[in-house]
């Protein structure tokens, strides 16, 4: 773990052509389902990707399932369930438009994978986040806007579906990131009947508090409380979420965040820096944001995650 504006230092080994995109935490039962450009969506069980040190280059997602010609992956999700009812899949792609699926709708996924989301031509997924059906969505530009709208004004849809417009973007600009906050009156009703309700929705931040963290291409960040956002109806233009300039570059990736979060930076090169999301100034919507990684002339930021919570158990390992 370092401070904020550190150097970083290398987490992965990768080649020329290669860099990280995707980093989270999973339990070894778990399923994760891939999700790739063209909207198809491929699982296998965590166990099955072999364990490498964390220097190593790891093993190529094709070798583990058959991905189609052209593929790239775009998003990963750990699912424990995928019969359980109530369970969602919300889609976002690189022209605005969005989409929810039911999670049990991808319970029998073949090796060669099934369609996810239809995507149109010159269209591709973005991002792809699990839900409850009763959420606020939060879709960012690359140019710097963000839209905010209730989860319940998209319907579920069928696997084939092609979706709704989420965002009306400007010329040229497109989706880079979606999170998806838990309504304050969900929040309570998880707290007072937690045994019966998903780790994967009971770790949701609450809407109420919860910030918004944008990072730029040039290593630039800031969290901004997602209740400067107002409340709109999907398929508006949205408001300014991060004011770019050739100082701080366009915007690569939003995630929610709160006090005690920890997160990770990701240069193309594959630099990566850990820091604690309290470091981060909290700056209002327009605000360039602060330095969070200095990268090297000719590199950027390719990715932020939020690094989920651990918690020892009695025999020192780590469960989540």
């Amino acid at each position: 773990m370092q401070r904020r504006g550190g150097t970083g230092r290398t987490g992965m080994k990768t080649r020329d052509e290669d860099f990280v995109q995707h980093l989270f935490i999973a339990s070894t039962h778990a399923y994760i389902l891939i999700f790739t450009n063209t909207g198809r969506v491929y699982w296998l069980k965590v166990y099955e990707i072999p364990d490498i040190a964390a220097a190593g280059k790891g093993k190529h997602v094709g070798n583990l399932v058959g991905l189609q010609p052209g593929e790239t992956v775009r998003t990963m999700l750990a699912v424990r369930d995928l019969e359980e009812e109530g369970r969602f899949v919300f889609f976002a792609t690189h022209n605005g438009t969005v989409k929810k699926s039911a999670v049990k709708d991808f319970s029998h996924v073949m090796q060669r994978g099934i369609i996810a989301i239809n995507i149109e031509q010159g269209d591709e997924l973005v991002a792809a986040s699990l839900t409850d059906g009763n959420q606020i969505v939060f879709l960012a530009s690359h140019d710097g806007q963000a839209i905010r709208f209730d989860e319940n004004d998209v319907r579920s849809m069928g696997r084939n579906a092609t979706g709704v417009r989420g965002m009306n973007l400007g010329e040229k600009d497109y989706i880079v990131g979606m999170a998806t906050t838990t309504k304050p009156e969900a929040k309570a009703i998880i707290e007072k009947s937690q045994d019966d309700v998903a780790p994967e929705v009971a770790d949701l931040v609450p809407e109420k508090g919860s910030l918004i963290l944008s990072v730029t291409e040039n290593g630039y960040g800031k969290r901004t409380p997602a209740d400067e956002y107002r409340l709109t109806n999907r398929g508006g233009k949205g408001v300014i979420n991060v004011k770019t300039t050739e100082r701080n570059g366009k915007v690569v990736g939003i995630s929610q965040v709160t006090e005690k979060s920890e997160v990770m930076l990701i240069s193309q090169y594959g630099k990566i820096i850990r820091i604690e999301s309290k470091f981060i100034r909290e700056s209002g919507r327009s605000a360039q944001g602060v330095r969070l990684l200095n990268v090297e002339p000719g590199d950027r930021v390719a990715a932020a995650v939020v690094i989920p919570p651990e918690e020892p158990t009695g025999n020192g390992t780590l469960i989540q």
